[in-house]
């Protein structure tokens, strides 16, 4: 699904728990920190919406390879999230790899 926003167009990869929410996202996002990303992560924790960044760099520390990792570790269990990616471009085949309608972290302890 494309997403038009005041920063620009997005494909929705992922909307777990219907977490994605335009006026929120808006509010949160800031240019000049989100702007080089091309994938934006935002998790809900106590009723707040965080934004996080991931670039398409596999080598680098933001890669989007370590969503998961991300989602996994630094997110409460089973939050809402969604995952975005700059631009209308068509989704990779297996850009990550868990894409059912689960959380990633439904195996956490």
């Amino acid at each position: 699904m494309i997403i038009e926003t005041e920063h620009g167009e997005y494909t929705l990869i992922k909307n777990y728990k219907d977490a994605f929410d335009i006026i929120k996202f808006n509010e949160k996002y800031i240019d000049d920190l989100f702007d080089k990303y091309q994938y934006i992560v935002g998790d809900i924790s106590a009723s707040i919406l965080r934004l996080r960044g991931f670039s398409e760099d596999e080598s680098s520390p933001q890669s989007f390879k370590k969503i998961p990792d991300y989602l996994n570790e630094s997110c409460n269990m089973n939050t809402a999230y969604f995952i975005l990616k700059r631009g209308t471009e068509a989704i990779e085949e297996g850009l990550l790899e868990k894409q059912e309608d689960t959380p990633y972290n439904e195996d956490k302890e």
